[in-house]
């Protein structure tokens, strides 16, 4: 006898409908064909004590399991439970009408529970996309798969209550989420502030003006100057996540298994901060079974890299494509996947291993040479990718205890989100353009016209200073940010003048 249904595979972000096929015949043994890996077909076990512990028999018979499209690799445990109940239904131990207009995912344990699998949301995504009778899948992922609305989510925490609500003798509720109520009530749950920072005013600016225009920065300081507090704290200035950000960032996380049995809708941008001795792979996506990278967990968020130099170049120069491209691609023998990663680069680095070059107080004790040698671990190309170099400096112990009220992230949320506004006004016309960082040399040139005042002062800057060509279009794209922050329509002089002073690493004798 044949029973046929459904499950889906998880491939980057996106999911794709597996019909698994199971035929009884005659003969003897277990036979899962459709590019099944070594989790797919130790499911024999795992499927055959479950049916036991309910109960049921397992078929002696030649049991042939097909997971179509064949030439698809399928992955993992969660065929589990759609394997079991065509079994079942294909030995004549149970009879559903229609179970192929269902769609099953969960792994099963020896004694027949479910337990929660990853890449739900993609997978109810796709589900919805097919208008399935429903999605029945282990409890622990009910709440996640019912982020999609229109979609009838049963959550179920054994096989055996997953064939009993099939026959009808167990009524089984579906999860129901009220979608836009809980983005609206966790948006903004952010557990820092920039109130709770003393003095560093100018970084504070810096990084507003980051925030407006999607820049990315770095920022060089002694130890314990407040680098780390003040990344922290940048997301809770970025604009807020609309809708479809919060699902495509809700997706990435699923798949990578950082959702919890009480997940819900992502409402507030990532801030991920990788440890200095991440690998290439952890750090971009990949693996035997490719997976997102941190680069992908920050998508729409920010990326922290602390201690810039002391990662691995080779590290460090992955990231250039896909920080230009705002995705990165693992290529397999196989197939090719695309995960996005359109994030905010924010680092941070000591001027000099000893971390005291350029103190107000400290003598730094580091050689001659040491510190352009120590710079000279970040590739020029890496630098040329991030907008805004900030010096920080050490707060003074009045400043630290002065009696007075700082300025809130709502404040400076609402100056940005404002400058943002202008911005998507001007690139209504450019589907990939979004934010002043993302132009091209070429449309830097053309939208960023400075008046022959700010003209002079940059030419100035750039003999004086000695700043690189590089630093022309970087300049170019922040003095439009300050200016949006201005609501100003012209790039005039004083904007130019505060951009130039962001450009710390440009200039010649910087490092001695």
């Amino acid at each position: 006898m044949l029973s046929k249904t459904n499950g889906a595979a998880v491939y980057g972000v996106d999911a794709r409908i597996i019909t698994l096929e199971v035929s009884i015949e005659g003969g003897t043994g277990f036979h899962i064909s459709g590019l099944p890996d070594s989790t797919v077909k130790e499911s024999e076990h795992r499927v055959t004590a479950a049916i036991k512990s309910l109960g049921y028999d397992m078929p002696r018979n030649r049991v042939v399991v097909n997971m179509a499209p064949a030439d698809i690799r399928k992955e993992g445990s969660a065929y589990d439970l759609p394997i079991a109940l065509n079994i079942l239904q294909a030995s004549g131990q149970i009879t559903i009408d229609g179970l192929n207009d269902y769609l099953f995912m969960g792994e099963l344990s020896l004694d027949g529970n479910l337990r929660p699998i990853r890449g739900i949301l993609p997978i109810a995504i796709e589900a919805r996309r097919h208008s399935f009778k429903a999605f029945v899948l282990p409890r622990e992922n009910a709440r996640e798969a019912a982020i999609v609305s229109n979609l009838n989510v049963i959550g179920a925490s054994s096989l055996r209550e997953a064939v009993e609500y099939l026959e009808g003798s167990s009524e089984l509720k579906p999860e129901v989420v009220d979608t836009r109520d809980i983005f609206m009530y966790n948006l903004d749950q952010y557990d820092v502030d920039f109130a709770d920072v003393q003095g560093q005013e100018n970084i504070k600016r810096s990084l507003e003006i980051a925030a407006a225009g999607g820049h990315n920065a770095i920022m060089i300081g002694p130890p314990g100057a407040g680098k780390t507090m003040l990344a922290k704290r940048l997301p809770t200035i970025l604009p807020p996540l609309s809708l479809n950000e919060a699902l495509e960032t809700t997706k990435i996380h699923s798949v990578a298994g950082n959702l919890g049995s009480d997940a819900s809708l992502m409402a507030v941008r990532p801030y991920r901060a990788p440890h200095h001795t991440i690998s290439d792979v952890a750090l971009v996506g990949g693996g035997g079974h490719p997976q997102p990278g941190e680069i992908s967990l920050a998508h729409n968020g920010v990326l922290f890299l602390d201690e810039l130099p002391e990662f691995k170049r080779s590290v460090l120069e992955v990231m250039r494509q896909p920080m230009e491209e705002r995705r990165v691609t693992i290529s397999r023998a196989k197939i090719s996947l695309d995960y996005p990663a359109n994030f905010m680069l924010i680092a941070s680095m000591n001027p000099c291993p000893c971390g005291f070059y350029n103190h107000p107080e400290k003598e730094c004790v580091c050689g001659p040479g040491v510190v352009r040698r120590y710079l000279s671990r970040i590739s020029g190309p890496l630098l040329d990718r991030i907008d805004l170099h900030v010096e920080v400096t050490p707060v003074s112990f009045n400043d630290m205890t002065a009696d007075r009220t700082t300025e809130k992230s709502k404040d400076i949320r609402d100056r940005v989100i404002k400058a943002r506004e202008i911005q998507q006004d001007r690139f209504s016309e450019f589907k990939a353009i979004h934010c002043n960082a993302m132009m091209s040399a070429h449309q830097a040139r053309e939208i960023c016209s400075i008046d022959k005042a700010g003209n002079v002062l940059l030419k100035k800057a750039m003999e004086r200073l000695g700043l690189s060509a590089r630093a022309y279009e970087r300049i170019l794209k922040v003095s439009r940010t300050i200016a949006d922050l201005d609501d100003s329509g012209e790039i005039r002089v004083q904007h130019v003048a505060e951009a130039i002073q962001y450009r710390s690493l440009d200039r010649e004798g910087w490092s001695g």
